[in-house]
């Protein structure tokens, strides 16, 4: 009998590790750019929630960055 469709809810210490390094890789920078642009670090968050993440993109696209604000027309 095969009963490797048990293991589909077992995550072993490497896929821990693996996951943390991950989310690592992709929060830090997107943290960097946010400080960077005025925004708090912690909005990186929403680069792993499905619908937030776009929102957030959309936020940050429309959203009066530093340079653009002292600028004068």
């Amino acid at each position: 009998m095969d009963h490797s469709y048990m293991m589909l809810g077992y995550w072993s210490s490497w896929h821990w590790v693996a996951f943390v390094v991950f989310a690592a890789l992709v929060l830090y920078p997107i943290g960097r750019i946010l400080a960077r642009i005025g925004y708090s670090p912690f909005w990186s968050v929403l680069a792993f929630v499905p619908l937030a993440n776009l929102l957030g993109l959309w936020i940050v696209a429309l959203g009066e960055w530093p340079r653009q604000g002292s600028r004068s027309s």
